[in-house]
């Protein structure tokens, strides 16, 4: 089993392992290494579909277990990762030697933060490998309000889990047996899909950014 490998923990862990997952990407730092979590929901939304023994054998998941259970796990690591961000401060981040941990990363993610607001920005990080890991710590970090952070974790997990897992499930019930035959193309498809609101954002700001530049 490939512990970096979304289809091998799907296939191998089972539900336990994608809730461990979607636990660990958003709430410890590890998760800055593990597999992209977009891929592991569509995937898990495939695998408790009609379509779950034919591309995946016995790893079909319980889709009510599924569907209830993933959007809890996000919403419980955010809130882990805002404690962890809040309780030991930016010292913990500043690491020089650090590829991923150093405080340029933070910045980056706390500037996101700001642009974008709380709302915003936690829906949209959501979607975002790196970002997902680091914006929890780094509201804690800015003390952002507990009770503020908390709704929007709340409201992200909930968006992030129920769509891509949604549209697997729901790919892989019209497909059935052909969705085998469609899993690369389906999950290139499904990780462009999640990028589209960061695009859409992007190129706001850039259009913003060129009308207010004199010509």
């Amino acid at each position: 089993m490939n512990i970096f490998d979304a289809n091998s923990i799907v296939a191998n862990l089972g539900l336990l392992g994608v809730l461990a997952m979607i636990f660990a990407e958003t709430g410890l730092l590890v998760g800055l290494v593990l597999p992209g979590g977009d891929t592991l929901l569509f995937l898990a939304g495939l695998a408790a579909s009609s379509a779950g023994v034919a591309i995946l054998g016995s790893a079909q998941l319980s889709a009510p277990l599924l569907f209830l259970l993933a959007p809890v796990m996000a919403i419980i690591g955010g809130e882990v990762g805002y404690w962890s961000g809040h309780k030991y401060g930016a010292k913990f981040f500043n690491r020089p030697e650090g590829r991923v941990f150093n405080k340029a990363n933070v910045a980056a993610t706390e500037k996101w933060l700001r642009r974008y607001g709380p709302g915003k920005a936690l829906i949209l990080g959501r979607f975002v490998p790196l970002v997902r890991t680091l914006i929890n710590p780094t509201c804690g970090i800015i003390g952002l309000s507990r009770r503020q952070f908390s709704f929007w974790n709340a409201v992200s997990g909930v968006i992030w889990t129920q769509s891509l897992m949604g549209v697997g499930f729901l790919l892989g019930d019209a497909l059935q047996l052909s969705a085998k035959k469609y899993l690369l193309p389906l999950v290139v498809l499904i990780v462009g899909m999640s990028l589209i609101p960061v695009a859409i954002e992007i190129l706001k700001e850039r259009n913003s950014k060129n009308r207010r530049e004199p010509t």
